[in-house]
C-alpha cells in the first residue's frame, strides 16, 4: 500500500500520469500497453488513462486530469454526507475500484481491501467492515456482488451498518434493489463510466459536478444519454476525433434513457437492440419483466441469428439459489402480457451463471457465442 499511496497521491496532485493494468493477466497487459501507448508522451495535464470495459476492437482509454478526478471525489463526498473510509471490493484497474481508493486516500484513510484472488466472498465482509476507521464508512459493489452478499445473513447485517453502498458497473434490477432496501442496506444506484470518472448520476440525479441530457428524444422522451460536467474525461488516448466526444464538453453514450421530473431512467443500449421480424426489441426492457418472475436471480436477453426473422429473441436465466427457474411458457406469457408477443423470448436457457466482463457487466458477446 505504501507504493500505491505514493502513486495515487501523485495522481491526485497531477504530478504523474498512470495507466492502471490488471494484475495476473499478461495478455491483457500487453494488449492495453500497446493500444494505449504506455510510456509514450501525453498531455501535461493528463493524470490517468483508464481503459473502458469493452472486450472487442481496439481498447479505448479515457484520459482524465487531476481536476476531473477530484471533482468526482468531492461531489461524491458531498452527496453521501461527507468524506470517509472505503472498502475496496472490486478490481482496482477499473475506474470504480480506482475511485474507491482515491476517495479513501483523499479523506485521509488507506482503503481496506477485500482479497478477490479467489473471487468475491461475502463471508469476509463483516470483519473487514468492522476494521474500517473513521466516522463514515462506504463501499462500492456491482449487482452480482450485492446479490451474493444478500444471500449471507452476516454479510447483510454488516453492510446494513455502513453509511452508503454504491451499486453500479451494471444495471441494478428493481427486484434486487427492493430486496436490498428491504434488508436495510443503504444502497445508492449509480450510473456512469470510465469517461465520466465513474458514477456521475446517483439514483437518477446527476452529481453537483455533472450534467445530463437526452439527445433527439422520441415521442416517449427516449433518446441517447449525453453526459457532461467537471468529471468528464478530455477524450480518448490516440483517438482525438472520436465521435463520442465530438461536442465539446459532452460525451455521447450508447445508452438509451429518458428524464422524468429530473430523474434519469436508463431504458437500454442502442448498440444492443434486437431487430426481429422488422421490429425492435430493447433487451433491458424484457429483462425487467423476466426479473420480476419468482425464482429468477438474474437474466440476460439477446438476439440470435434467425433465417426468417433476422434475429430471434432468447433469454438466459440464472435461478435463485434453491429455486426452480420459470419455464419458457411462463416467461413468454409474462413478456407478452406486459410488453407484446414479438418481444417474448422464443427460447429460454437456464444457466448456473452469466459470463461477465469489466467490473460486472454481462458479457453478451460471450453469452451469444455459447448459446449459438
Amino acid at each position: 500500500m505504501l507504493n500505491a499511496r505514493r502513486d495515487l497521491s501523485a495522481l491526485l496532485d497531477g504530478t504523474a500520469a498512470y495507466l492502471p493494468l490488471p494484475a495476473g493477466d499478461d495478455a491483457e497487459v500487453r494488449r492495453l500497453s500497446t493500444a494505449l501507448s504506455l510510456g509514450e508522451p501525453i498531455d501535461d495535464d493528463a493524470a490517468l488513462v483508464v481503459s473502458t470495459s469493452g472486450t472487442t476492437g481496439t481498447p479505448k482509454g479515457a484520459i482524465h486530469t487531476a481536476a476531473s478526478l477530484r471533482a468526482s471525489i468531492d461531489a461524491t463526498a458531498a452527496v453521501l454526507g461527507g468524506p470517509g473510509s472505503w472498502l475496496l471490493a472490486m478490481p482496482p484497474h477499473h475506474i470504480a475500484g480506482l475511485q474507491v481508493m482515491l476517495r479513501s486516500l483523499a479523506a485521509g484513510y488507506d482503503p481496506v481491501v477485500l482479497d478477490l484472488a479467489a473471487g468475491f466472498d461475502p463471508a469476509a465482509l463483516p470483519a473487514l467492515l468492522d476494521s474500517m476507521p473513521g466516522d463514515r464508512r462506504y463501499t462500492s459493489l456491482v449487482p452480482v456482488q450485492l446479490r451474493k452478499a444478500l444471500d449471507d445473513p452476516r454479510a447483510t447485517a454488516a453492510l446494513a451498518e455502513v453509511d452508503a453502498i454504491l451499486v453500479g458497473g451494471a444495471a441494478t434490477g428493481p427486484a434486487l434493489a427492493a430486496r436490498a432496501l428491504g434488508a436495510g442496506l443503504p444502497i445508492v444506484r449509480t450510473y456512469g463510466m470510465s469517461e465520466t470518472a465513474g458514477g456521475c448520476v446517483y439514483d437518477g440525479v446527476p452529481l453537483p459536478a455533472a450534467q445530463m441530457r437526452i439527445a433527439e428524444p422520441n415521442a416517449d422522451g427516449v433518446g441517447r444519454v449525453v453526459l457532461g460536467g467537471a468529471t468528464l474525461a478530455k477524450g480518448y488516448r490516440n483517438l482525438p476525433d472520436h465521435p463520442a466526444f465530438a461536442e465539446p464538453g459532452w460525451f455521447l453514450t450508447d445508452d438509451l434513457g429518458a428524464v422524468d421530473d429530473g430523474v434519469l431512467q436508463i431504458v437500454g443500449r442502442a448498440d444492443e437492440a434486437i431487430s426481429t421480424g422488422g421490429l425492435t426489441v430493447v433487451p433491458q426492457v424484457v429483462e425487467a419483466v423476466i426479473g420480476d418472475l419468482p425464482g429468477v436471480a438474474e437474466c440476460a436477453v439477446l438476439g440470435l441469428p434467425d433465417d426468417r426473422l433476422g434475429e430471434r429473441v432468447v433469454a438466459a436465466i440464472v435461478p435463485q439459489a434453491g429455486e426452480t427457474a420459470p419455464d419458457a411458457a411462463t416467461v413468454r406469457a409474462a413478456v407478452t402480457d406486459r410488453l407484446d408477443r414479438y418481444a417474448a423470448p422464443r427460447e429460454v436457457f437456464v444457466l448456473g451463471a452469466l459470463p461477465r466482463r469489466g467490473p460486472g457487466k454481462v458479457d453478451r458477446r460471450a453469452l451469444r457465442e455459447s448459446l449459438r
